[in-house]
């Protein structure tokens, strides 16, 4: 009998401590669960943390560093990218820190023409990241004649810029500005789109995404060109690709020539189209940042609309008039351009009364038309050159404008009158 209850005190025992090592192997289980969850955790709220004391250190940084009006800058180099497109390399004259930029941001430029009077005014998109403390980059294509009309001038400040700036050059030079950027802090999934010389502000923020090296952020890089000589960086491109699994690149080429290899100079023959997005992309939910010219931002952006992207996820960049009314029909929701009867522009200094109707276009366009006169830049609303005063009555806008306006003034390159209009001009 003593023996059987030495059986069952032993046989407890060996129950109560295998369960009390089974107990503590749970805690410690659970324990190690809840550090590796909270330690992932505590690793994404530190990133956050570290982006927001960047982004802070950015504006800090800007507003400390940033310029009114024009600042004097050096050429510090001028690199051939591609046929008939170069990057120009800038820093500014006085040596003093050059304030930092969101990515797809443009310069001003005041362009002192030889037998000219007047400097042209002209925006160029900044075309990389702004981990460069020391320069300014923008790469620009000489405008040449087009091939249906080869008496027609060249463009006047590409051509400045490729046939008469050489380092060392002096230019005047405005801060950073735009509202076409990619916010750094957030890292939803983006799609970045560029036809032609588009691509250099779309370029900024592929360049600001992949200078860190780490981020996870999915982005699909669309660039769309005629052939491959108007590729610029094609190795830097490449080596992206290849370092970078987190983007997805895709060279469309519309017309490539017979030593353009698919697969190895580029990935379709075509244009980039939302019928592409649709064969590679896994849904529709992107944000979408598109610059390029007029006919790429008319197809893509009424595309996106009708494949149900919301407008509040489809982000350009107009750099040309005809680029502004062409994302303002995509849009087609400014009622002035509804207007059936024409209204009257006052022009106040010149005592002359202009008439204006939806098909006249711009302030600008309109004035210029019947024979005024009216100071203008870059035509995008990106420059601030136009900026007039509103004496009487209200307008709306083609696209909104990149450059600061002043209460009761508005910007006549990219602005429509809303009716009867009296301007200070």
């Amino acid at each position: 009998m003593a023996v059987i209850f030495d059986i069952i005190t032993a046989t407890l025992l060996l129950t109560v401590t295998l369960y009390g090592v089974l107990l503590v192997w749970r805690n410690w289980q659970e324990s190690r669960m809840a550090t590796a969850y909270f330690g992932e955790e505590i690793r994404l709220l530190n990133e956050q943390i570290e982006r927001q004391q960047q982004l802070s250190q950015v504006a800090v940084n800007t507003a400390r560093d940033a310029w009114d009006g024009f600042r004097k800058f050096e050429l510090r180099g001028k690199v051939l990218e591609a046929d008939g497109i170069c990057s120009f390399y800038f820093a500014p004259h006085d040596g003093r820190p050059l304030p930092p930029f969101y990515p797809g941001q443009y310069l001003t430029f005041s362009i002192k023409l030889p037998n000219e009077d007047k400097p042209l005014i002209r925006c160029y998109s900044l075309s990389d990241s702004p981990n460069h403390p020391d320069y300014y980059r923008v790469t620009i294509k000489r405008e040449v004649a087009p091939r249906d009309n080869p008496d027609a001038p060249d463009g006047k400040s590409s051509t400045y810029f490729h046939r008469v700036l050489n380092p060392d050059d002096i230019i005047d030079i405005k801060a950073p500005s735009g509202h076409f950027y990619l916010n750094p802090e957030q890292q939803n999934p983006v799609v970045l789109i560029g036809g032609g010389i588009g691509i250099t502000p779309v370029l900024s923020m592929l360049n600001t995404i992949t200078a860190g090296g780490s981020s996870n952020r999915e982005v699909w890089f669309f660039y769309g060109a005629r052939d491959g000589s108007e590729i610029v960086m094609k190795d830097h491109f490449q080596q992206i690709a290849r370092e970078h699994p987190n983007v997805r690149m895709n060279i469309c080429l519309s017309r490539p020539r017979p030593e353009d290899q698919p697969g190895t100079d580029f990935d379709h023959q075509g244009r980039v189209s939302v019928e592409l997005f649709k064969q590679l992309l896994p849904s529709n939910n992107f944000d979408y940042y598109i610059c390029g010219p007029a006919p790429l931002m008319d197809s893509l952006t009424t595309d996106l609309y009708d494949w149900g992207v919301p407008k509040e996820k489809v982000h350009f960049e107009a750099f040309g008039p005809a680029t502004v009314k062409s994302v303002r029909d995509a849009e087609a929701d400014t009622t002035a351009a509804e207007a059936e009867k024409p209204v009257t522009i006052h022009l106040k200094r010149s005592k002359k009364d202009i008439s204006w109707t939806n098909q006249a276009g711009s302030i600008l366009d309109c004035a210029e038309a019947a024979g005024a006169s009216l100071e203008s830049g870059c035509r995008a609303g990106n420059c601030g050159a136009c900026e007039l005063a509103v004496v009487e009555g209200s307008v709306t806008y083609l696209s909104d404008p990149g450059a600061p306006v002043a209460d009761g003034s508005c910007l006549a390159c990219v602005a429509i009158p809303e009716g009867n209009l009296v301007i200070d001009a």
